[in-house]
């Protein structure tokens, strides 16, 4: 080496931290090319006798410098934290698996136990994961708790090859009675997918330890989080989801059959198992979530309803909420701020970059303002105003098209006027009949199936739930006899709907409001003609001890926003508004 670039070595090697079992070169821009280059640290290490941290970040590591410093780590089994981010720039592709595999076999040879190990921002692709997938089994992993991978280029067959080594390591180390414990994942940009996500789930299952998944950018969408949601039900002591910018959406409402609400939006599926929706089965055991970012994932209004009611009825160590940018609009930002003004340990709540308006916001402030929470409520300074009605019509349509696609895909069953159409003929004489009242309900119908009405209405079946209160609200009328018949009818449908948990109740209600206009729903659904009947029968179930003051304030907060009501509605709407604010105040 020239003597210039020796003095300049000696100079960054001047500032390298030992220090509390570390050795640190984080950040030196090093370009270590061969054996000669890494004589200083590879001199630092062995002098080092009991190192536990070795820190590389930020430096350019190749292939023979890797193997040079790796015979210097064969000794060293105390050694537990191995900072490796950014440590490959400038490298072929091609070089970086062999100088993982070098520096992983090492580990295993000195007998290390890990706890962390950080390979962010290394895109060494799916090669990549294969230069680690001996270490990951290796009994050296046994004892992680943090694995770091962000930004790594994974893909789709890397995420399977970690998940595939994960689960390894996992019935390996329960075979020896000390199970594979990580607490920490990190996988953040890193072109997962839905299979690379799928499988990375099976392995969070088997597992059961985690407290922190982040997985930002991943293009996961509904069948990938699907997966997900069912492998953080097995993961009780979960505080942090970050899935930060991953494109759900609330397609595919019929899948996963063994959640008791098989309508809830998809993306916000992974939630129903913060708790049993069936009753009367309490909380399940994810009480201890902190943090959730649903920011950027397309979240939307009626997504963002679903999530206020497990804001309400669950997760009470909550602190931190996103829902920035995911197209929602006012009511519902005002519902999901309603329902986290009673949270203790509340610090931040995101809704900025959606569809509020300058009113909206304004409206937003001022809620959280009268609950004494105005500092918790992040900047709005990116909203992107109140969507016009084109905006939305063009919205729909194309999630149209996505869903038919998607129900073909996933062999969704389709409804018709919100029934079950399935090719069994053992169709139950019942659901026959109810049918029948749908297709073409009169006063007559209802008497007939008053007895047995409660009992034939399915409350898992959402729109077919909806479609039964409107058409027994569209026979309203002002004749005594009539109008007992329809709102004692309702009111032991709309009973036995509310029944059940917050989530389920508000799964009922948003529904409800998406078949009357006022909320909008994903897909080809029929918004029907509010005539005074529905906002009247809504007026006297308000009034009943089924509804509760949060139902009220759900409902207030969309029908008080209607900007004009068709004259024929103008009195039955002031009733009903007029009833839901009472309610709200009790």
């Amino acid at each position: 080496m020239a003597s210039e670039d020796i003095a300049q070595l000696a100079e960054t090697l001047s500032k390298v931290h030992v220090g509390d079992g570390e050795l640190s070169y984080k950040g030196l821009g090093l370009k270590l090319d061969d054996a000669e280059s890494v004589v200083e640290l590879v001199r630092d290490i062995r002098q080092f006798s009991d190192l536990r941290a070795l820190r590389l970040e930020g430096n350019t590591v190749g292939v023979e410098a890797a193997q040079t410093i790796a015979k210097a780590l064969e000794d060293k089994e105390m050694l537990q934290r191995c900072y490796w981010s950014d440590m490959f720039t400038g490298r072929l592709r091609s070089e970086i698996p062999t100088a993982l595999m070098s520096l992983g076999a090492a580990l295993t040879s000195a007998g290390s136990r890990l706890t962390e190990l950080d390979l962010s921002d290394n895109a060494f692709g799916p090669d990549g994961v294969k230069g680690i997938e001996p270490l990951l089994k290796s009994a050296s992993c046994h004892t992680l708790r943090e694995l770091r991978l962000n930004n790594c280029g994974m893909g789709i067959g890397g995420g399977k090859i970690l998940a595939e080594a994960l689960t390894e390591c996992h019935r390996q180390s329960s075979a020896l009675g000390a199970p594979l414990r990580l607490r920490v994942f990190m996988a953040g940009r890193n072109r997962l997918e839905n299979e690379g996500a799928s499988a990375l789930a099976k392995a969070f299952k088997s597992m059961g330890s985690l407290e922190e998944v982040h997985l930002p950018q991943n293009g996961i969408n509904h069948a990938g989080v699907t997966a997900l949601a069912a492998a953080m039900r097995h993961n009780p002591e979960l505080r942090v989801v970050n899935l930060n910018d991953n494109t759900f959406t609330k397609r595919g409402a019929l899948a996963m059959a063994h959640v008791s609400l098989p309508y809830l939006p998809c993306e916000l599926r992974f939630l129903a198992f913060v708790y049993d929706a069936r009753p009367p089965q309490a909380l399940r055991p994810l009480r201890n979530v902190q943090v959730i970012n649903f920011g950027d994932c397309l979240v939307r209004s009626e997504g963002a309803v679903a999530l206020a009611a497990v804001l309400r009825e669950g997760l009470p160590a909550l602190r931190e909420v996103n829902l920035s940018f995911g197209e929602i609009t006012e009511a519902a930002a005002l519902v999901v701020a309603q329902a986290v003004a009673d949270k203790p340990s509340m610090e931040k709540v995101d809704l900025n970059g959606n569809c509020l308006g300058e009113d909206g916001c304004e409206a937003l402030r001022d809620l959280m303002e009268n609950v004494d929470k105005g500092d918790l409520l992040a900047s709005l300074s990116d909203d992107e105003g109140e969507p016009d009605e084109e905006e939305e019509e063009d919205s729909e349509s194309e999630e149209d098209e996505a869903t038919d696609e998607e129900s073909e895909e996933d062999g969704d069953i389709v409804k018709e006027n919100g029934l079950t159409r399935e090719d069994s003929p053992s169709k139950s004489q019942s659901q026959a009949e109810l049918l029948t009242f749908l297709r073409c309900p009169s006063v007559e119908k209802l008497r007939e199936l008053k007895a047995a009405l409660q009992e034939q209405v399915q409350t898992s079946e959402l729109h077919q739930a909806a479609e039964v209160l409107l058409q027994i609200a569209s026979l309203y009328g002002e004749d005594p006899e009539t109008k007992n018949s329809v709102l004692q009818a309702f009111d032991e449908v709309l009973k036995k709907l509310l029944s059940g948990s917050v989530l389920h109740s508000y799964c009922v209600l948003s529904t409800l409001l998406v078949r009357m206009g006022l909320l909008k729903g994903e897909g080809k659904v029929k918004k029907a003609s509010v005539s005074p009947g529905h906002l009247l029968c809504l007026e006297h179930a308000v009034q009943q001890d089924v509804f509760s003051p949060h139902h009220a304030s759900l409902l207030f907060a969309f029908t008080s926003r209607i900007r004009e009501a068709p004259p024929s509605c103008r009195g039955a709407s002031e009733k009903l508004n007029a009833a839901l604010e009472k309610k709200c105040k009790h």
